[in-house]
């Protein structure tokens, strides 16, 4: 009995060290949005009403030069797994199955599972774009919105990993209410049920991606602000960078013979007179092509505004739980504002009102130049345009010299060593598994300081980067390299690579060796 009683106490006391420990972890809120603009947030030069991410970034850090991998489902890899998405094969490497179908190395596990032996609970609401599914790789609550298509009436969608019924349209939903939902409902069940232990919550928002789909009270804020053309608001947002510190140097030029990534004369044929796939001169457009284009970005503008509103009832529900000061949030989007146009899943009736689930719209390369201000290009390229995004950090007792912006550069391979740093994880590598490819950002969480690391890379469909220190070598597919000093030159303006040959020269060459390291890498656990 004695050695009963001995054995009960301990086990009582050895709970109550473990959950005073997961106490004092903080928790942590990833919010992701889809094809968002660096320019696209009110607090980074946007005309776009953003209030609470606009406090979020008052309160807490702003970063300037954080980056993205330039596509999606890349950018979710890296994101959760902590690595280049080519070495989880997550996204397209020669001679290895791999890409946006591509299954990770046993070796490369989610977020979820390494924060577990901290006492974490995992929580998705949105969406996925990674292989497997949510449940399966380590959440214990999941919101999975398979259907990007239809934010109206998804017809594929799961809960728990279990598949639901499709919705209806005219019932009401809304994808991106749907995924703020589904997000307060885990929050409040874990204050209910868990509240001794600290939470991992992924809200990952379908928007603003196409097809341009809005509730009409949202449309009807931004109706008109968009007539005065994409220069003009690009020329507007610059100037608010400038004067908020967030920008610098000289603002790109629109390149007018750059299009869509990908044709789709089709769609163009189904859209109508009013759909342009340059952008050209707005003075040049008809009446036409000026309200079709304006009315796009209006619509682009209403689910940015939308996204917002959701995080805002996101942000009560903490604050109702007591949980804000101590939750690590971290907003930033997963590629640049998408020059694309096509037409997909219903269709579009060009009779239908804009916005609406009969209509099938996305922003264009003109107004996708705007959002990006002051970078050149647009998602998939992966020139500052197209892997440049937002990213605010807000936690209240985490953070020193709130309200300040933060120089430091940073990529998305960043974040899941900073996430296991905050969550005291020190992490233990098996035999075949490689080192992250990331850095913790903690220590610009204090000041603004240059994380100690070699080199940043990037490949996606052709397009290729390096970036090491202030130097940034890039190349669109097919082009040569490119080479631009982002201290003096952030936006890509002046391409000093035939003055610096030698230097282009080399970083090919690293460029080179670690596209090779990371095929390795990829190959690692392959027979």
């Amino acid at each position: 009995m004695r050695t009963f009683l001995l054995l009960a106490v301990a086990s009582i006391f050895s709970f109550v060290l473990i959950s005073a420990a997961n106490a004092g972890r903080p928790n942590v809120l990833v919010i992701l949005v889809d094809d968002l603009g660096f320019s696209d947030v009110g607090c980074y030069g946007s005309e776009i009403q953003t209030p609470n991410l606009d406090r979020l970034g008052k309160e807490g850090l702003r970063f300037t030069q954080f980056h993205n991998t330039g596509r999606c489902w890349p950018t979710r890899a890296s994101l959760l797994t902590g690595y280049y998405p080519h070495q989880v094969r997550r996204d397209v490497i020669p001679g290895v199955p791999s890409g946006g179908r591509g299954k990770r190395p046993e070796w490369a596990k989610l977020l979820p599972t390494m924060l577990a032996s901290a006492g974490y609970r995992s929580y998705h609401s949105g969406k996925w774009h990674v292989d497997s599914t949510p449940i399966a790789t380590g959440f214990h609550r999941s919101y999975y919105l398979r259907d990007q298509g239809r934010f109206f009436s998804p017809a594929v969608h799961f809960k728990d990993d279990a598949k639901l019924p499709p919705v209806e349209r005219g019932t009401g939903f809304y994808g991106t209410t749907a995924i703020a939902d589904s997000c307060i409902e885990f929050l409040q069940q874990h204050e209910q049920e868990h509240s001794d232990k600290p939470f991992f919550q992924y809200l990952a928002f379908t928007a603003p991606h196409f097809p341009l789909h809005a509730l009409p009270e949202d449309i009807a804020k931004y109706k008109d602000v968009y007539q005065v053309g994409w220069e003009k608001i690009r020329n507007q947002r610059w100037a608010r960078q400038l004067k908020s510190g967030i920008a610098k140097g000289k603002l790109s030029a629109f390149e007018k013979e750059i299009g869509p990534p990908y044709h789709f004369p089709d769609a163009l044929k189904i859209l109508g007179d009013g759909e342009v796939n340059r952008p050209l001169d707005w003075s040049s457009l008809t009446d036409q092509q000026r309200d079709f284009q304006a009315m796009k970005m209006a619509l682009h503008a209403a689910m940015i505004d939308r996204v917002d509103q959701e995080i805002g009832r996101v942000l009560k529900q903490l604050k109702k739980m007591n949980a804000i000061e101590n939750t690590l949030i971290m907003f930033f989007s997963d590629n640049g504002a998408s020059a694309e146009i096509m037409v997909r899943n219903d269709g579009h009736d060009p009779e239908a009102s804009p916005g609406s689930a009969a209509t099938y719209l996305c922003l264009g390369p003109g107004f996708s130049t705007a959002s990006n201000t002051p970078f050149r290009r647009h998602k998939t390229w992966v020139h500052e345009g197209g892997t440049a995004t937002p990213l605010i950090v807000h936690w209240p007792q985490g953070l020193s010299n709130a309200g300040q912006l933060r120089n430091t550069p940073g990529h998305a391979i960043d974040l899941a060593p900073t996430i296991l740093q905050v969550a005291g994880i020190k992490r233990e590598l098996g035999v075949n598994t490689p080192q992250f490819p990331g850095r913790s950002l903690i220590p610009a969480f204090s000041k603004d300081v240059k994380i100690d690391r070699d080199f940043l890379w990037w490949l996606h469909e052709g397009n290729r980067a390096l970036r090491i220190d202030d130097w940034k070598l890039v190349a669109a597919k097919g082009d040569p390299w490119e080479l631009y000093d982002l201290e003096k030159d952030p936006n890509e303006t002046n391409n000093l690579a035939k003055k610096q040959a030698a230097r282009v020269a080399d970083m090919v060459k690293q460029w080179d060796d670690l596209f090779k390291q990371y095929q390795k890498d990829a190959k690692r656990d392959l027979k």
